[in-house]
């Protein structure tokens, strides 16, 4: 895998400075993402340090739970590293308002990216952007391709089609037909509410509605995707509401159930798990002929320390990230973590390919809770996961789901008083 990285890393590098350093700037980046470190080392600094002599890189993560902590102590203190690797949304922007983080509207390589893709790491108007995005996740279903063979089961479309193959799969009784469980209650949330509500709500269309409180959580846009998922419950397998994140990942990688509502996160671990062929398929559309939406959640970015002493350097390095060359770096060695950019990436890992051909078909959005209408009391995100949950197990009515949800946001939420 090493020399794999290195060759990749390598490839089309231009050999020529962007600019000259009397002597070697060392930049120090801080990242939750301790597991990247090898990525980082062996394919990512080298590409970088090779286009750009005199600037070198180190990469220092912490702790992933540590984090937060670590960090905010460090930029207290004044030892921070140059640049931050940013979490989306409102931690990020709490940084920037603090004057943490600088503002990076005015960097070259930002035309890389779209709105879409700049969002979690933007002021709530848009004026400012203080984070490069790196990589997001998308939300879809995994399948197991031999079952689909065995059973003669076509990739659904509509939800119509989706569900007569759970019905097929139910009724030959070899294979349960979903594996999911509710017992931790964020799958039900982020791999089925937030997976096909996009189908409903319009994608971004809805979400901004929803901010500037022009549609409500009562609108049967937002209450069809409870109904939908309230339909899961005869397809869960025995003894699902007790069932478990990991349980429903090792159901599906030990070939025991036909269909996995997932994450792209999943795929890396899925590839050295599953000893059959996968496939994905974006979440079907309600009705055919109906135009597709994907989740293609924002997940991680980078943004620069503004007290660094090297912020030229600083942000030669965050320029770089814009590069179609980053990109294929960052999305070969991580299949399932997708490059934000508009370059268009030649990725090897089938699955991770499938995924993110829906962006070509499908118009892409955030997760609904993530934006804004998570910073008060009660958090719409985690009820969410509650009601998610409780509609799967057939506790709790769509219609009431979606009241118990405005209500909460109405308490405390302006444009939805």
């Amino acid at each position: 895998m090493k020399h794999k990285f290195l060759t990749l890393a390598l490839a089309g590098t231009s050999l020529v400075a962007t600019s000259a350093y009397a002597e070697d700037i060392t930049l120090t980046i801080e990242s939750w993402r301790n597991d990247d470190l090898t990525l980082w080392q062996e394919a990512i600094i080298p590409a970088f340090e090779n286009a750009n002599p005199g600037i070198k890189v180190k990469f220092t993560p912490s702790a992933p739970a540590e984090y937060n902590a670590v960090l905010n102590a460090k930029l207290e203190a004044g030892s921070a590293g140059d640049l931050i690797t940013c979490r989306p949304f409102d931690t990020s922007l709490l940084l920037y308002q603090a004057g943490r983080l600088a503002d990076l509207s005015d960097l070259g390589g930002m035309a890389n990216f779209s709105d879409v893709a700049k969002s979690a790491w933007q002021t709530d108007d848009g004026s400012a952007s203080f984070c490069v995005p790196m990589a997001s996740v998308i939300h879809g279903f995994i399948y197991n391709k031999d079952a689909f063979n065995e059973l003669g089961l076509a990739v659904p479309n509509t939800e119509a089609e989706f569900f007569a193959a759970l019905e097929a799969i139910k009724a030959d009784g070899n294979y349960i037909p979903m594996a999911m469980g509710t017992n931790d209650q964020w799958e039900a949330a982020t791999m089925g509410y937030q997976n096909i509500g996009p189908n409903y709500w319009k994608g971004e269309e809805g979400r901004l509605a929803l901010i500037a409180g022009d549609q409500k959580l009562t609108d049967e846009a937002w209450v069809a995707p409870y109904e939908s998922i309230a339909k899961w419950n005869g397809y869960l397998g025995d003894g699902f509401e007790a069932q478990t994140y990991p349980d429903s990942q090792n159901l599906f990688t030990l070939g025991r159930a036909a269909i996995y509502p997932a994450g792209s996160w999943e795929i890396t671990g899925f590839n050295d798990l599953a000893d059959f062929e996968m496939g994905a398929f974006n979440p079907p559309v309600p009705n055919a002929g109906d135009e597709c939406y994907i989740s293609d959640h924002t997940d991680i970015a980078m943004g620069l320390n503004a007290a660094s002493p090297n912020s030229e350097a600083a942000r030669t390095f965050l320029d770089w990230m814009g590069t179609s060359e980053f990109a294929t770096i960052y999305a070969n060695a991580l299949p399932g973590f997708f490059s934000l950019s508009s370059h268009d990436i030649e990725m090897s890992d089938p699955l991770a390919k499938e995924f993110v051909s829906w962006r070509g078909k499908c118009n892409s959005t955030i997760r609904s809770t993530y934006q804004i209408l998570s910073r008060g009391t009660p958090n719409l995100e985690n009820d969410t996961w509650n009601a998610s949950a409780q509609v799967i197990k057939g506790a709790e009515t769509p219609e009431d789901a979606g009241a118990r949800l405005q209500a909460g946001l109405a308490t405390w939420y302006e444009p939805q008083k």
